[in-house]
């Protein structure tokens, strides 16, 4: 690396994480001010707001808004160079316009690959400790559960519950079906089935067992309770928290979406946006690099309010094309993978069109 890689590194890198800090700061303000009351009538301990709030929730914040962050910061330091003739000297040094983007692609990669791995597994498990104070102190919600459950756990073996309430960890109307085939070999039910954590055993009440014959009931035996391990299901299958997908790592989204899938469960658009977005976000840093350096490089009339204006209104308009796009996708409309990496296509058309035309 040379010196001036180095130089427009540093400038590029310094700029980003002062733009973080400065938003950052306002936003924690901000959020202050309009949960403040919620606080108070919560009975929140400064100790939990501090730590288990706004520790976690600046990380969940800033990674959010990385794109925006380093579209700000190049549209900022590369309009700043340009209007102090900076580019023209580099440009005219016999430093190439595509040599100039060496140090601006290098920064993009140290954020995105930084940005990867916080959102894939840091951010996730403090995730855990933000959503339940929120759920707790702000909001004041109590996680319900889910109804009408009906899962394939292993092949030929199904799982249904009328009801699986996670406030007091039990479920009603279980029942558990086995097959050869077509031919049902065994029905368990039971009017309520509850989670052992310590013996990883489902505690089922009220059952009855059938055994079939030849689709012809053979056997039956009941009894009040019964300790019986049901595999592959545990009380996250019944989950229904309020974005549950933000408190897993990739790992573990990956895992579950697989296991969602072996099992027929439908409704997963959610989870594979989320997937998808923790590849297709950080990979956004190159596009939008390319976007701010190939507009904020040119003089025009109007100063460096302009680009910071236009660059913006773009990053918004990013943000926005996003947004619509994954709602489309949690719709059933489009494909998740199609949802998420369009406008990265979309601006990334944009962006080799605006380096066409940047001054070379």
């Amino acid at each position: 690396m040379k010196k001036l890689d180095l130089y427009i590194l540093k400038k590029f890198l310094g700029t980003f994480f002062f733009a973080i800090l400065l938003i950052i700061s306002i936003s924690v303000v901000f959020d202050v001010t309009e949960k403040i009351d919620n606080f108070f009538e919560h009975g929140a301990p400064l100790k939990a707001i501090v730590f288990d709030y706004y520790k976690n929730f600046i990380p969940y914040f800033a990674n959010l808004f990385t794109p925006l962050f380093v579209f700000i910061a190049v549209i900022f330091f590369t309009s700043k160079m340009a209007y102090q003739t900076e580019i023209i000297a580099i440009l005219s040094s016999g430093v190439s316009f595509r040599r100039m983007m060496f140090p601006y692609f290098l920064g993009a990669a140290i954020i995105g690959i930084f940005s990867f791995l916080l959102g894939g597994y840091v951010i996730p498990p403090a995730n855990q400790t933000r959503i339940k104070f929120e759920n707790e102190y702000v909001k004041n919600r109590k996680e319900k559960g889910l109804e009408k459950i009906h899962m394939q756990i292993e092949p030929s073996v199904f799982v249904y519950m009328d009801k699986y309430r996670a406030y007091s960890g039990r479920g009603e109307h279980f029942s558990m079906e086995k097959y050869d085939g077509k031919e049902l070999l065994s029905k368990l039910s039971a009017r309520y089935a509850k989670y052992d954590t310590a013996t990883t055993k489902w505690q089922l009440s009220n059952y009855i067992i059938r055994d079939f014959k030849n689709g012809v009931e053979h056997e039956i035996s009941s009894g009040k309770k019964l300790d019986t391990l049901i595999p592959n299901i545990t009380p996250k299958d019944f989950k229904e928290e309020r974005k549950y997908f933000e408190m897993m790592t990739n790992t573990e989204l990956n895992t579950y979406i697989d296991e969602q899938k072996a099992r027929g469960v439908g409704n997963l658009e959610e989870f594979l946006i989320e997937k998808y977005k923790r590849i297709a976000s950080p990979f956004s840093a190159f596009i939008l690099t390319l976007i701010g350096v190939s507009l904020a490089s040119r003089k025009v009339r109007g100063g460096m309010g302009l680009h910071i204006g236009v660059g913006i209104a773009l990053s918004f308009g990013y943000i926005l094309f996003m947004t619509i796009s994954t709602t489309f996708a949690v719709n059933g409309n489009m494909n998740p993978i199609l949802a998420v990496w369009l406008p990265n296509i979309v601006f990334t058309a944009v962006g080799i069109f605006l380096y066409m035309r940047a001054p070379k």
